[in-house]
């Protein structure tokens, strides 16, 4: 078998193998109806009342019925200095075709329960200068290119939003996880693109194949929106279904 062949065969079975696994793990919904699953707030954002300080952080979690096992769901909560209240911001592909936008503004709460799967914070910044970065987001999200657009695969979707704001702030340094499909759909059907975290950059074919390299997300290389790849500055595996393997950033 010639090197080639042999590559080709590594890299399919490092696209397939994790969706298989992750369709076989249990995620703790236990088969009950979407929108019988839970909803309610996890406590993983700060009490506003006591947390006077800006607060950024952004929440990933699995999917909504057979897209959890391929993808997760991204989001923004934001919450500037002295505020009563966070601010989430996303993008949703429930009720799109009937002409509800896509973005939406505080549907829940900051750190809800998605559909029964809970959030995990992927990135968290508090204290100064955070106020100024929640002002540029919010000029970001007016300029999302997609409004009222939602695709699930290859995007747009709730992760390209989410990529999408990181690339206008680069001051996040966000790594999105492997797993956020949607992530690398440029707009604008642009080919090449700074990294989410600023850190690098990327070229991507419609969010269905390219390359991206970055000091923070590291070498990942996207095969039909499957992203495989290498954290060389923190060590870990990134595949594609399953996400992060490897020391936690």
């Amino acid at each position: 078998m010639s090197v080639a062949a042999s590559l080709g065969l590594s890299l399919l079975g490092l696209s397939v193998l994790p969706v298989l696994v992750s369709g076989c793990l249990v995620d703790g919904r236990g088969g009950v109806r979407w929108y019988e699953a839970r909803r309610d707030p996890t406590g993983l954002a700060p009490d506003p009342a006591t947390t006077r300080e800006a607060v950024i952080q952004v929440y990933a979690a699995r999917a909504v019925s057979w897209r959890g096992v391929f993808s997760v769901h991204t989001w923004f909560a934001v919450k500037p200095t002295g505020a009563e209240r966070f601010t989430r911001y996303e993008v949703l592909g429930f009720g799109v075709a009937n002409g509800t936008p896509a973005v939406r503004v505080n549907r829940t709460g900051p750190d809800n329960y998605w559909f029964g799967a809970r959030p995990q914070i992927i990135l968290d910044r508090c204290g100064p200068g955070v106020d100024v970065m929640i002002e540029d987001i919010r000029a970001a999200v007016a300029r999302y290119p997609y409004p009222h657009e939602y695709r699930a695969w290859p995007g747009p979707n709730s992760n390209t939003f989410t990529a999408f704001i990181a690339r206008q702030v680069p001051e996040l340094g966000l790594d999105l996880p492997s797993n956020a499909i949607g992530e690398d759909f440029l707009p604008g059907g642009a080919l090449f693109a700074a990294a989410p975290s600023g850190s690098g950059f990327q070229v991507s074919l419609y969010g269905l194949a390219g390359i991206l390299l970055a000091l923070d997300e590291g070498i990942e290389l996207n095969i039909l929106g499957l992203n495989i790849g290498v954290d060389a500055a923190v060590p870990a595996l990134k595949l594609p279904a399953i996400g992060r393997l490897g020391l936690d950033r």
